[in-house]
């Protein structure tokens, strides 16, 4: 008798804890993983998370979103009398799409942005000998993605993903809006030393800081002049509008911007081969910064109903400190 009351209680134990493994199965199943418990697969916000705390690839948005872009680039002075151009843009969407093979994974980032285009201007041609403001402002809403595929490795197996994982390589950010009227087809960027950075891919270029299997990230002293070529070809033979954004940090502070000087057109079928180029200097301020190669049609600066077309390619540099 006393053997049957025993068993009976070991019965009820099992089925106690089969229920307790079953409910705790049950509510893991509906809870979004936690980033910074164990999981089998790496969810994609482990990635994002680690993309940005990277100090460089933050940089990005600063100079793509020139908040404070009507302050900062100089009269152009030119027929339809543009005097200051600029754009804001606000993050709305993105996208991690992750590839693990083996310790390595594979991510492609994707943003989404709004912008609104300003152009401050005047209908009427600036007086040469007097400085004109400007009596109108246009603005032009528009929207673009943005794509960059960075490298994470696995540097650890633990209960931590965030701890697990390193980025290791990240390719330039390209994009833009839907338009083939326009094209950035080439980047070359020459330093004062004459070393050349020279690329036609920008989502398949990668740059690291300390793995030699890729290029490493561009690293140049204060107030070092570089030189800096873009290949555009574009459906319009007017001159386009192209221009240099840089040299702001994480809070918007220090931005500067440049507009390109055309250099050579080329008519091939119904498109024309365009080269712009432009000398500048690094700011005196040492850290991580992108650069930022925004290219529009002459007529999107220079008719207040044209739609935007713009494309976009960004390179990230380091500012040493000595």
């Amino acid at each position: 008798m006393e053997n049957k009351s025993t068993l009976i209680k070991y019965i009820v134990a099992y089925i106690i804890l089969g229920l307790v493994v079953f409910i705790s199965g049950c509510k893991d199943s509906v809870n979004a993983p936690d980033i910074n418990s164990s999981t089998t697969t790496t969810d994609p916000a482990v990635f994002e998370t680690l993309a940005n705390q990277d100090e460089t690839l933050s940089s990005f948005e600063p100079n793509y979103n020139e908040n404070d872009a009507m302050s900062f680039l100089g009269k152009t002075l030119t027929e339809i009398y543009p005097i200051r151009v600029g754009q804001k843009m606000r993050l709305v969407s993105k996208n991690y799409e992750v590839n693990e093979v083996g310790d390595t994974a594979y991510v492609k980032m994707t943003k989404t942005f709004e912008g609104v285009l300003f152009i401050k201007g005047s209908y009427t041609p600036p007086d040469s000998n007097s400085s004109n403001a400007g009596d109108t402002l246009i603005e032009k809403s528009f929207s673009t993605t943005m794509n960059r595929n960075l490298i994470f490795a696995k540097k650890q197996i633990g209960d931590i993903p965030l701890n697990n994982w390193k980025l290791v390589a990240a390719s330039l950010p390209a994009g833009g809006t839907l338009t083939d009227n326009i094209n950035i087809t080439k980047l070359t960027v020459t330093y004062s030393n004459g070393e050349q950075l020279v690329i036609t891919n920008p989502t398949e270029f990668y740059l690291t800081r300390e793995f030699p299997i890729w290029r490493q990230i561009p690293v140049v002293a204060r107030n070092e002049e570089v030189v800096v070529e873009v290949a555009v070809t574009s459906a319009y033979a007017d001159s386009d509008f192209v221009t240099i954004t840089y040299g702001s940090d994480k809070f918007g502070q220090h931005r500067d911007k440049r507009k390109f000087d055309l250099i050579s057109s080329v008519q091939n079928g119904n498109l024309y081969d365009k080269v712009y180029q432009k000398k500048f200097n690094t700011h005196q301020f040492p850290g991580h910064f992108h650069a930022i190669i925004n290219a529009f049609p002459r007529q999107v600066i220079f008719d207040d109903a044209a739609p935007v077309e713009a494309k976009t390619w960004g390179i990230p540099y380091i500012v040493r400190a000595n």
